[in-house]
């Protein structure tokens, strides 16, 4: 826990009784803040009206606790006061995870290469929220286990599998190696398992303030392996039928997902002008039933529509930066490329491939030490989009968490548009830039202030051919002035809008203009939402929209028009 700072209040919120002359006269309210300064001695000044009618009164910042008391206490006894109050100090709530190796974890945190995640924290963790990570497959890790929930395995062929079957509900990782070149086809290499399904799912949701390894992203959601690569790969047969249980879809012969996951993420890919009908299927599918999918671009420093499912539609194609906010050398590009997050390079471009010689520049997430069948549990920096896919994956996770009502789509277009430009260099397209967290988190959960009270007139006034008319809304029932932002919205019928000037009349007579004519605008009808400043008017009393039609040949009328307080 950290304690906050204990600032001292320098002014008070005083809200009057909707009768007294202060309420809506700044002039009144200055008049009686001076008074009270006489009264108490002290320095007292009118700064401002707030939007919810209470006048802000500066008590300067030399000012005590006993300074503050007597002057509340002046205001407290005053009839025409309903209220005073403080106007205290919040502070962002978001506190550094206290995971050991959480300074590592630079792709979340550093302001040139990281993904701003921190800052998201105040408002969600990704509670509520099942990501399936569709891969090799979960090895058992500490740092994970209490995030998990129960997958599948979907490898049909018993060979691939290496667990004496096919199909079955335990998606243990069994490992992916290879223990000899050519083994999966010309060219192929002999490796070492890769437990890639681990490391993605760490990026996501491992668990955070444990005192250990890494933060996840989104580290309250829910992580489901689901296994579709093996020795050698997976079938995009397999892959198509993980997506749909993942998402709550039907299988044939396999039973219904109990926790059908919200977020899908496919750190995987192969080579293929096209998006086979059969990936496109299953992601349209998930995505009709609201699940986001995912996917890395690939680690060609190719083209990405020549890789799938990465060209496939209704996906969120992610590219890889580097610590310092270039396109990773290893990254596809292109226009089919969404967004780009951090997937690091352990090594630099023209060192020998296969070394890591810049560790501490890859993305550091969950292991395991075995060469071939699971070992110790461990932490390892990797690099590829495969490691930048869930980085999006555990951000989609937080959207979805933030507002349970987002779709696919919104979260994919919310993800683009507050995704900052790469402060380095990206050949070949790299999407909307760097996806930002916070920035994110904060566009899905602003809301539009609440717009108060709508005042609407709804009666017919005939627009005849150079005329003045009018209409008239009474507004009643509000405090103080009226809003600096003021929203008018007018729907006017007329088969030449250019004839038309507006303006907003308010209860002292002063004229707004709204629109002015315009012999050029031939179009027909104004339907509009004008904001004006009406700061300096009285709220309550008659407001009219006044409708001048200038030139011949074309008539109309008002048909209703509004006033948002």
């Amino acid at each position: 826990m950290r304690a906050l700072p204990s600032a001292p209040v320098e002014k008070v919120i005083v809200t009057y009784k909707s009768q007294a002359a202060e309420a809506g006269s700044n002039t009144a309210a200055k008049s009686d803040t001076a008074e009270k300064a006489a009264k108490t001695g002290e320095q007292l000044s009118f700064e401002r009206r707030l939007a919810g009618g209470g006048a802000l009164v500066d008590l300067g910042d030399s000012a005590t606790k006993q300074d503050l008391t007597e002057v509340m206490d002046a205001f407290r006894a005053d009839p025409s006061v309903a209220s005073v109050e403080p106007d205290i100090r919040a502070y962002a709530m978001a506190v550094t995870p206290n995971d050991t190796d959480y300074t590592k974890q630079w792709d979340l945190f550093e302001a040139t290469g990281g993904m701003n995640v921190p800052a998201a924290w105040d408002k969600t963790t990704g509670s509520g929220v099942t990501v399936a990570v569709i891969d090799t497959g979960y090895a058992a890790h500490t740092d994970l286990a209490t995030n998990v929930v129960s997958g599948y395995d979907f490898i049909s062929t018993s060979a691939d599998a290496r667990d004496g079957n096919g199909r079955d509900a335990d998606p243990k990782d069994e490992g992916d190696w290879n223990a000899t070149d050519g083994e999966c086809g010309t060219g192929s290499k002999a490796s070492n398992s890769s437990w890639h399904g681990t490391h993605v799912a760490g990026t996501i949701g491992a668990v955070t303030n444990n005192t250990k390894g890494i933060a996840g992203i989104a580290y309250n959601a829910k992580i489901q392996p689901v296994r579709v690569l093996g020795k050698c790969g997976g079938s995009s047969s397999d892959i198509a039928d993980a997506i749909t249980w993942a998402s709550g879809g039907s299988v044939p012969g396999i039973p219904a997902n109990a926790n059908p996951a919200k977020v899908i993420n496919l750190s995987l890919g192969g080579a293929s002008s096209t998006c086979p009908s059969v990936y496109q299927t299953a992601i349209n599918g998930a995505v009709s039933r609201g699940t986001t999918v995912v996917v890395a671009a690939g680690n060609s420093n190719a083209n990405a529509s020549g890789f799938t499912p990465a060209n496939c539609s209704n996906v969120i194609t992610v590219a890889s930066t580097s610590r310092e906010g270039n396109r990773s050398y290893y990254s596809n590009y292109g226009t089919i490329v969404d967004v780009a997050a951090p997937g690091g390079e352990t090594r630099r471009s023209t060192d020998t491939p296969g070394t890591v010689t810049t560790p501490e520049n890859g993305i550091y997430s969950t292991l395991n030490s075995g060469t071939t069948t699971q070992s110790a549990e461990n932490y390892k920096p990797y690099q590829g989009t495969s490691m930048a896919a869930p980085h999006i994956a555990g951000l989609a996770a937080l959207l979805k968490s933030a507002k349970s009502t987002l779709t696919p789509a919104e979260i994919e277009s919310a993800i683009k548009t507050n995704a900052r430009p790469l402060p380095g260099t990206c050949t070949g397209g790299c999407g909307t830039g760097i996806a930002d967290s916070a920035k994110t988190v904060d566009a899905v959960t602003t809301t539009t202030p609440p717009t108060g009270t709508v005042f609407t007139n709804a009666t017919d006034v005939t627009i005849s051919d150079n005329t003045t008319v009018s209409s008239s809304i009474a507004v009643t029932g509000r405090t103080g002035n009226a809003p600096a932002a003021l929203k008018v919205g007018v729907d006017i019928k007329h088969t030449w809008r250019g004839d038309l000037v507006i303006d907003l009349i308010a209860p002292d007579g002063t004229v707004r203009n709204l629109k002015a004519s315009s012999s050029s605008d031939s179009a027909d009808n104004v339907l509009a939402t004008y904001t004006v400043d009406a700061s300096s008017e009285v709220a309550n009393g008659t407001w009219k929209l006044q409708v001048r039609d200038v030139a011949s040949g074309d008539t109309g009328y008002i048909d209703s028009w509004t006033l948002t307080f």
